[in-house]
C-alpha cells in the first residue's frame, strides 16, 4: 500500500476538481498545481502551492515549460525501494509525489472545431503526457488519475485504506493512463498525415451487445469518437444487438440529409417508412 502525502494536479478538464481538492484538504495532503489549475483550486482552497514556487523556477515560453523539472519528475519517478534513488532524492532535495492527477490539452476537440495550424500545434500537450507516463511507469509507488469520472473511485479507495492505495488500484489507473496517452498520440499523428496512406485508430468499449449479426454470436461495440449514433442515449427497451446498431446508424445517416426534423423507419439497413 502507498500512503498519499503529496499530490500534483494539472488539468485542462476541470470538472469535479473541487471534490478531490476538498478530500485532499480534509486529509492534509499537500497539493502542487500549475497555471489555470492553480487559480481554479485557489478559489476554494489555500492548501495549494504553485509549481513555480515549488521548483523555484518560473513557467516560461507561454507555459510550454512548467512541469519539465527534476524536482517534479524525480518525485514522480523515484523508486522508493531503490537505495540509489533515495540517496539522489536526499542529495537533490527531491520530495516524493504520490498522486498525479493530470488530463491533457483538448487537441482532438480543438481540431474538430476547425482550428488553424498554429492553434492545433499549441494544443499538443507535452508536459501532461510526460507526467502521466512517468506516474504510470512508477505505479508500484504512484497513482495516476487521468479522467474526472474516476475521482469518486479514487476517494473511495483512499477512504477505505487510510489514504493509501493498493497496487491493484494503481495498476488499473496506470493501464487507463497509457491508453489515454496512446489515443492522444494517435489523434495527433492522424491529424499530421490526414489524406495520406497511414491511419492509426484507437477504440474504446462502449457496450456489450445482446448478440452479433446472428443470435449465436457474441458482440461488443467500440467507439473511436462519440459522434453519430454512438453519441445517442438509449432511453428504454432491451439491450441492442449488432443489427439494431446497424439499423440505427442507417436511420441516423438518412435523416442527416434533411434540414428539418425527420424520422426514418429502417429494417435490415433499408428505409421502409
Amino acid at each position: 500500500m502507498t500512503k498519499i502525502s503529496r499530490a500534483l494536479i494539472s488539468v485542462s478538464d476541470k470538472r469535479n476538481i473541487e471534490k478531490i481538492v476538498a478530500y485532499l484538504n480534509q486529509n492534509k495532503i499537500e497539493i502542487i498545481s500549475t497555471g489555470g489549475t492553480y487559480k481554479k483550486i485557489k478559489e476554494s482552497s489555500e492548501n495549494v502551492l504553485e509549481i513555480s514556487e515549488y521548483t523555484n523556477f518560473p513557467e516560461i515560453m507561454n507555459g510550454r515549460v512548467k512541469t519539465l523539472n527534476p524536482l517534479i519528475h524525480g518525485g514522480v519517478l523515484a523508486d522508493r525501494d531503490n537505495e540509489q534513488h533515495k540517496k539522489d532524492m536526499n542529495k537533490h532535495e527531491i520530495k516524493p509525489i504520490d498522486l498525479v492527477i493530470v488530463n491533457l490539452y483538448p487537441f482532438e476537440e480543438v481540431v474538430l472545431a476547425g482550428a488553424d495550424y498554429k492553434t492545433a500545434i499549441e494544443n499538443i500537450d507535452v508536459g501532461g503526457p510526460t507526467m502521466i507516463r512517468a506516474a504510470a511507469k512508477n505505479h508500484q509507488h504512484v497513482v495516476v488519475v487521468t479522467d474526472p469520472s474516476d475521482y469518486d473511485e479514487l476517494i473511495k479507495e483512499l477512504e477505505s485504506n487510510d489514504n493509501q492505495t493498493s497496487l491493484s488500484f494503481r495498476k488499473k489507473m496506470a493501464i487507463k493512463a497509457f491508453a489515454k496517452t496512446a489515443k492522444y498520440d494517435h489523434a495527433i499523428h492522424n491529424w499530421f498525415v490526414a489524406g495520406e496512406d497511414e491511419l492509426n485508430l484507437s477504440a474504446k468499449l462502449k457496450q456489450e451487445l445482446r448478440y452479433g449479426e446472428n443470435p449465436h454470436q457474441k458482440a461488443k461495440l467500440y467507439q473511436i469518437s462519440a459522434t453519430g449514433i454512438l453519441a445517442a442515449e438509449q432511453i428504454q427497451g432491451k439491450e441492442l444487438s449488432f443489427n439494431n446498431i446497424k439499423d440505427a446508424d442507417s436511420a441516423y445517416n438518412l435523416i442527416k440529409e434533411f434540414n428539418k426534423p425527420a424520422v426514418a423507419v429502417i429494417k435490415h439497413a433499408n428505409p421502409c417508412g
